[in-house]
């Protein structure tokens, strides 16, 4: 997949899991954690620039999940929220190598398949959009893969704001890629019991 543009891929998992109260990354489905299945997915598609952003409870993580294949990068400023996890990840990646795209995961979708992520490359790099995010109803986000002219926005973003921001943009053109249940997350404890009835 990469052979055809010079793809990193950013997973941020820096969160706290505060609601949850306890590290989401490390909620296990089917047998593995949630950030397991993140890293297995992205894994099975050959990216040679592969980024990993931990923050909150990063050495405890780190001493249950095997990053190998990742860049792990530690947010200290976790808790400012989600864009500077964005722009740690993005700037791992930048210092790698000249990059034509950046794709952005987090660790808590248990029902992101590999197809969802070829779906949104393809997408990417066959229209040439700024940004090519995933649908979930009425709603989109991440997964998510942006192109080199959207890094300076990305590395704009403030505070809590997430990469969705970029849609009001003047000018920024972005295609959509459905992801169904790509909107079920785990924020809650209900979240987690939601999850368990859900993995026969």
């Amino acid at each position: 997949m990469s052979t055809e543009a010079n793809i990193a891929v950013v997973v941020l998992a820096a969160g706290g899991s505060t609601r949850l109260g306890h590290p989401k990354q490390l909620v296990e489905f089917k047998g593995k954690t949630l950030l397991e299945h993140t890293l297995g997915q992205v894994g099975m598609l050959g990216f040679q620039h592969r980024v990993l952003v931990l923050g909150s409870r990063h050495e405890e993580i780190q001493g249950k999940i095997d990053t190998s294949g990742f860049k792990v990068v530690i947010n200290g400023d976790w808790e400012q929220g989600m864009a500077s996890s964005i722009k740690l990840g993005l700037k791992a990646a930048m210092a790698e190598e000249a990059l034509d795209h950046a794709l952005f995961l987090v660790s808590d979708q248990p029902f992101l398949e590999r197809v969802n992520l070829i779906k949104l490359v393809h997408t990417q790099l066959t229209k040439k959009p700024n940004a090519t995010y995933s649908k979930y109803g009425d709603h989109i986000g991440v997964p998510a893969i942006f192109g080199k002219a959207a890094f300076p926005l990305l590395l704009q973003l403030d505070g809590d704001e997430g990469a969705k921001k970029l849609i009001h943009s003047k000018d920024f053109d972005y295609c959509t890629e459905a992801f169904q249940k790509g909107g079920f997350d785990v924020d809650t404890e209900e979240d987690l019991r939601q999850l368990k009835t859900m993995e026969l």
